[in-house]
Formats: C-alpha cells, structure tokens, sequence
C-alpha cells in the first residue's frame, strides 16, 4: 500500500464522521468505534482545551478536570502551534452552549 493510498483510507473515517446527522448518531458511532478509555480521553482533551481557550490557569484545569500536566501542556501546545482545528471548533461550540463553553 502506498502512502497516499493509506492517507486515502485516513480520509474515508473523516468523511464518514461528517455524514452523522446528528448527536445521538455521533455518540454512537463514536462508541462503536472507540474504547471508552479513548472517548473519555477525547473528551478531557476537548475540555482542556475550552478552558485553557477562556484563560483558565493549568492548575485549576487540573483540579476541575483531573487531567495530567502533560496533557494540559499538549492541548496548550495544540492550541498554539497546532493546525488549527481547535480554532474552528471551538468559537463555533461555545455559540452553541451559549457563549460560557463548560
């Protein structure tokens, strides 16, 4: 398999997730796709990274959250230098819930 054949079939699972119609369906298919070790992983990352995004010091992410330092540091380093996935998702997510995010 080439490398672009493998950045191919990469690209079906993206493609997929953005054929879900809704919550219910995402949650689903997530579950049948992840552990639950990954989910919540997923999950406290995404987190991490709305509070860090509202100015919240890595000490009190770490009491609220119980995420590790380093994993605090690498949603941070994400947020900052990474390819701006998070920067798309999350002003559109914190419109959503109403303008607080968590």
């Amino acid at each position: 398999m080439t490398k672009n054949e493998k950045r191919e079939h990469g690209d079906v699972l993206y493609e997929a997730i953005l054929t879900l119609k809704d919550l219910e369906e995402c949650k689903k298919f997530f579950s049948d796709l992840c552990t639950v070790a990954e989910l919540r992983a997923m999950e406290q990352r995404f987190e991490v990274a709305m509070l860090l995004s509202d100015g919240m010091i890595y000490n009190d992410i770490l009491e609220r959250t119980g995420a590790s330092s380093a994993t605090i540091s690498r949603v941070n380093r994400s947020l900052q230098y990474g390819a701006d996935g998070y920067q798309a998702v999350l002003p559109r997510i914190k419109e959503k819930l109403g303008g607080d995010g968590i």
